[in-house]
């Protein structure tokens, strides 16, 4: 196995990692609303996208020895919280997370795209990424369209959310 560059490394720790988070945001509020829930249909269907995202990173982890976040633990936790946090807030503050979450991570997964596409390397996680990043942004619309800016206090949830998400894309990257 030759060795992974170390910003490569990053790449797909980070992006693993945001994919495991987006796993337990959805539990969190799949376990909050149900399946009767307004949007539980939508949700359940965005989890099962980003439960498939979070296989295929780990299955390129695996190949590549990369390792995954030590903060693991705590992205269960505090993803599975803000998605419970959010659902019962309401399904428009559900759909609010959604779509501050994945705005962050379409802005994410296009600084990492571009970069791969102008050195020209990587393509296997260029393409992984330029298709995941489709998703995202479709269940960005999704959100959108099912009232997440209707959300209580919406632009301050929305705003809170995506520092929070930028401050994780940074950490979960080194540590």
């Amino acid at each position: 196995m030759t060795k992974v560059p170390d910003h490569i490394a990053r790449m797909i720790r980070v992006d693993q990692a945001g994919e495991f988070g987006a796993t337990r945001i959805y539990a969190g509020q799949l376990a909050v609303m149900g399946d009767r829930g307004p949007d539980s249909a939508e949700i359940a269907g965005m989890a099962e996208q980003e439960a498939g995202h979070r296989a295929q990173f780990d299955a390129l982890m695996a190949r590549r020895g990369v390792r995954p976040t030590a903060l693991q633990p705590f992205w269960d936790r505090a993803g599975f919280a803000l998605g419970a946090v959010t659902a019962l807030i309401g399904p428009e503050a559900a759909m609010a997370c959604t779509a501050a979450v994945e705005t962050e991570i379409d802005d994410h997964y296009s600084r990492q795209l571009n970069r791969l596409q102008e050195t020209g390397e990587d393509p296997e996680l260029a393409a992984m990424i330029e298709e995941f990043r489709e998703d995202e942004r479709e269940h960005r619309d999704a959100a959108l369209a099912a009232g997440a800016e209707r959300a209580p206090a919406y632009p301050l949830l929305s705003g809170l959310i995506r520092l929070g998400c930028r401050a994780a894309i940074r950490v979960s990257e080194r540590v």
